[in-house]
């Protein structure tokens, strides 16, 4: 911050379900990290106020107001396919938090475990290959959600047309328009965001 010359609040993202700043789960990253008031401690770190959310949450927020879903009504999710498969739900512009669907079983798999992007590289699947289990996948998101609007993002998605034209879903499905500077940006927004949110909670007392 220092270096930057910044002084207002700060926004992290993480690989994490958070609630009010503690994470609460450790998929993708130390186990050393779960219980830790993460808002709390980068705080006293940084001298700043610090709200801290999941990356696909943030991800989600960025598309949602700069992206792919700006404007959009009704049920959307985004899916971030990288190490995992993150996703982030909105109902008409507003986050359901910590959604973590990446963890669903397809075919008897773990879906991140079975279809995210690092499983595609580590096991040389063709885009054709790939494409049928990431279609699995969403379908069975479809079929639990019926989202008006899928957005698929992470690096992966400047190759959308490599895989998405294969997918066979009756939903509208774009890609993310912010791609890895989707979280980036979302973090930027968390502190807002999360201020609202209190903001809220204590007018209805």
């Amino acid at each position: 911050m220092q270096r930057f010359g910044w002084r207002g609040p700060v926004g992290c993202a993480v690989p994490a379900v958070v609630q009010n700043g503690t994470l609460r789960t450790a998929a993708n990253i130390s186990e050393q990290w779960l219980g830790v008031d993460a808002a709390a401690l980068l705080g006293e770190a940084t001298g700043r106020r610090v709200a801290v959310l999941n990356d696909a949450d943030a991800a989600g927020y960025a598309e949602m107001h700069f992206g792919a879903g700006r404007g959009q009504t009704g049920l959307v999710i985004l899916v971030t396919l990288g190490t995992g498969i993150g996703t982030a739900l909105f109902i008409n512009g507003h986050l359901v938090p910590n959604t973590e669907l990446g963890h669903l079983e397809v075919r008897g798999h773990e879906a991140e475990k079975w279809a995210a992007e690092c499983v595609r590289k580590a096991r040389d699947l063709s885009w054709k290959k790939w494409a049928k289990r990431l279609d699995a996948y969403l379908l069975e998101l479809h079929r639990y959600f019926w989202p008006d609007l899928f957005i698929v993002g992470g690096g992966v998605s400047k190759k959308h047309a490599k895989f998405l034209p294969r997918l066979t879903l009756s939903a509208r499905i774009v890609p993310a328009k912010l791609r890895n500077d989707a979280g980036i940006l979302g973090a930027a927004l968390a502190y807002e965001h999360a201020a609202r949110r209190a903001r809220q909670k204590r007018a209805l007392g």
